[in-house]
């Protein structure tokens, strides 16, 4: 394996402390248990819950199948900053009726609805595109009950120039197809497992500007809960090589890696929320059509977050609340307080009590 970019480690990592083992990685000078050891401690600055998720727990840690060390970053860094959720892509088979439940639960608003797909606001900080038509494939455990699948999406970063953005995507050998309407430019490009990844001039200055007034044709499907999605908590993106992908992002988008855990990283989308980027699992989901890379789920963080509360409502909302505080104890005094849910068209849509303030629990 490739020796990781000192720059980048001392750019990406936690602190100083942490970097300096990363940094120091020298066969002739530190032993590779060494640097090992001091990764398990360094671990203590991360969510605990990204370790408890992961595959390389207990026995398992410290194996060559759990190796932490960083992937070679894949080009030279943009030094793009993300700075805005442009837009998750999803389709789905009834694409009005999951409109009517993420609005009524999640106080998202419907912006527009064309008759063939519906686009909503998730507060001022992030969009979701909704298309219908999606068939599951034939066979396998679980994967008849999910009728959705998120196959693209796209950040807003700055600086933005097209000309420039352009010139260096094609310099990183990226080939971006223009997509643009009206003040919305962005490229498309393709990343290391082929999943759509778009690029766009979006801010929260140019994005989702005045009252969002559109409607569906499903009716709401139950009394709406007044909650205000504040957070992307995390979106869970399941890929063929972990390590790659974490270090495409890092040096594409700027994207600040957390600690590896052996077989997923828990990465920083800037001001904009979390991403774990994890290695594939048998879990009933399957890829879009050229892709490998598939989002397990989406992790959303709301207010207010009564544990007890939540729960409730989503039990008399004849919801599934699957109690998740990634490992660590009992969900009222846990720092990392969530449930998980399904979508009407079978998503596993996680709901939590993190927001930007508290989005690296401690203790």
């Amino acid at each position: 394996m490739a020796r990781p970019t000192r720059g980048f480690l001392r750019e990406h990592s936690m602190s100083a402390d942490i970097a300096k083992p990363f940094n120091d990685f020298d066969p002739d000078r530190l032993s590779r248990r060494k640097l090992l050891t001091a990764l398990g401690v360094a671990a203590a600055f991360r969510p605990a819950s990204v370790f408890a998720q992961g595959q390389c727990g207990g026995a398992r840690a410290g194996s060559p199948a759990c190796d932490r060390t960083p992937a070679e970053l894949p080009f030279e860094p943009t030094g793009w900053k993300t700075v805005l959720l442009d837009r998750l892509t999803c389709q789905v088979a009834d694409y009005p009726k999951e409109a009517a439940f993420y609005a009524s639960l999640m106080n998202w608003k419907i912006r527009n609805d064309d008759g063939a797909q519906a686009i909503m606001d998730i507060g001022d900080w992030g969009g979701l595109v909704l298309r219908g038509g999606y068939r599951p494939p034939a066979g396998g455990a679980g994967r008849a009950q999910r009728h959705a699948l998120f196959d693209s999406f796209c950040w807003g970063i700055e600086p933005w120039n097209a000309r420039t953005v352009e010139a260096e995507l094609r310099k990183r050998g990226l080939s971006p197809v223009a997509d643009n309407d009206g003040d919305f430019q962005s490229f498309h490009v393709k990343d290391p497992d082929g999943f759509d990844l778009q690029i766009s001039n979006g801010s929260r200055k140019n994005r989702r500007q005045g009252p969002a007034q559109g409607r569906t044709s499903a009716p709401a499907p139950f009394q709406p809960t007044g909650w205000t999605t504040v957070w992307l908590d995390h979106i869970s993106f399941e890929v063929s090589n972990y390590k790659k992908t974490v270090a495409f992002y890092a040096a594409l988008l700027s994207w600040k890696p957390g600690m590896d855990e052996g077989s997923q990283n828990q990465c920083e989308i800037g001001d904009v929320g979390d991403i774990i980027i994890r290695r594939a699992r048998a879990n009933g989901t399957t890829p879009g059509k050229g892709t490998r890379a598939v989002i397990g789920h989406i992790s959303f963080g709301i207010s207010p977050f009564d544990p007890d509360r939540v729960k409730a409502e989503l039990i008399r909302r004849g919801l599934m609340a699957r109690e998740d505080t990634g490992g660590r104890g009992d969900i009222h005094t846990s720092p990392f307080k969530s449930y998980h849910t399904v979508t009407p068209n079978g998503f596993d849509l996680q709901i939590s009590a993190t927001t930007k303030a508290t989005r690296n629990p401690s203790g």
